[in-house]
């Protein structure tokens, strides 16, 4: 029986390939007009090509877990940032209305 795969996450998963997955994914949302139920779906997808082919190219098993790691990591990034911009544009700069968002 064969081992699990030592993986090690570096500068390179968290600084490079998860902003690459977020820019490559909007680029093709903006060309190909993806709908957006497929939008994390074709980040997991990029993810996996980048992870397979470019970073863990000599471990299989490892380039399979890192490339969701990066195609999942870059869709909640979006996500996340996506949710703040909306959520301080409806502040403005007179009351709170983020606390609708907590409760």
């Amino acid at each position: 029986m064969e081992a699990f795969p030592i993986i090690h996450t570096n500068f390179w998963d968290a600084i490079i390939a998860v902003p690459l997955v977020v820019l490559l994914t909007q680029l093709g949302k903006m060309l190909f007009k993806i709908p957006k139920p497929y939008v994390p779906g074709l980040a997991n997808l990029l993810g996996l090509i980048i992870s397979v082919f470019f970073a863990h190219r000599n471990n299989l098993w490892a380039g399979i877990f890192m490339g969701f790691f990066y195609g999942n990591a870059a869709a909640g990034l979006f996500s996340s940032l996506k949710t703040q911009i909306l959520a301080f544009r409806e502040t403005g700069e007179g009351g709170n209305k983020i606390d609708l968002y907590l409760s």
